[in-house]
């Protein structure tokens, strides 16, 4: 935004239109040099709506913006030792903790659907953090308009079951009901068939892939971090934040938790934002 801004300033223009650059520059048409300084303009003004959101919300500092979406995806592969028999076979769907990239980027994932906090659906739109919804229906359909306003506000409702069993413990016949049964119910209420699905408690056998794959499902992400109002629980041995690192949190409240999720959001925005990481939407690395 600097160069943008000095490159713009940095010229003159004349009495024909022209821009007089400083000695030793190419000329310039004000034309452009007009585009320099709107699109600088208008980084400062996004950078200023920011900081205002997060004095609102009480955040420590600014979110940072996230880059771009990667126009090459990355290839997602079953991390190792999250395999089921002839995984790679049966073209089942990838299970994976982390997503490849060198991006300083982490992806916010919140799953099962008990919270309806109209303050988190506020806080997220006016910060503009991207997350991704995991929902069983047994919790959800007491309020399905909810996830319809989160849905408007570019969150993709993905699957994570009908009645969050231990899926394992099933038949293939009950596993794919489960998952089938919860596709039929997000195409449902809220017109798309999900792509992504969240095994709960993370427990997932070969009649769990081969049952969300027969439903559509392409990729089953898990987690590498959680984080909850009080604290933050890592997957891996460094206890720290990577890039491209999926983090779980669910929806809930002072029931459940010693805060809200407005009060979580905080914790997390906070953490991430200090490490000089950024949230992105899962669905564009994919």
């Amino acid at each position: 935004m600097l160069a943008v801004a000095t490159l713009a300033s940095g010229c003159a223009q004349g009495d024909s239109g022209e821009v007089r650059p400083a000695s030793g520059q190419q000329p310039l048409q004000a034309p452009p040099a007009r585009a320099l300084q709107r699109y600088a303009a208008q980084l400062r003004a996004e950078h200023a709506a920011r900081v205002a959101a997060a004095k609102r919300w009480g955040l420590a500092k600014a979110p940072l913006p996230a880059p771009p979406p990667p126009a090459k995806k990355p290839v997602i592969r079953t991390r190792k030792g999250f395999e089921v028999d002839d995984h790679r076979e049966l073209g089942l769907p990838p299970v994976f903790t982390t997503v490849p990239t060198r991006q300083k980027v982490v992806f916010l994932t919140i799953d099962d659907g008990a919270e309806k906090d109209r303050a988190f659906l506020r806080m997220m739109s006016d910060l503009k953090i991207p997350y991704t919804a995991f929902l069983s229906d047994y919790l959800i359909k007491e309020d399905y308009g909810y996830f319809k306003r989160m849905q408007a506000r570019g969150v993709v409702l993905n699957n994570h079951t009908l009645h969050h069993p231990y899926l394992r413990g099933l038949s293939y016949a009950r596993q794919k009901a489960e998952i089938c049964g919860m596709q039929d119910v997000i195409e449902k209420r809220y017109g798309t068939r999900p792509v992504l699905f969240r095994p709960p408690f993370g427990s997932y056998n070969q009649d769990t892939l081969r049952a969300a794959k027969s439903c559509g499902v392409k990729y089953a992400p898990l987690w590498d971090q959680e984080v909850f109002v009080d604290r933050w629980e890592y997957r891996e041995w460094d206890r720290d934040i990577h890039p491209g690192d999926i983090v779980l949190t669910h929806f809930r409240g002072r029931t459940h938790w010693k805060g809200t999720m407005p009060d979580m959001i905080r914790r997390f925005m906070n953490k991430i934002t200090a490490k000089g990481y950024a949230v992105a939407r899962l669905e564009d690395y994919l």
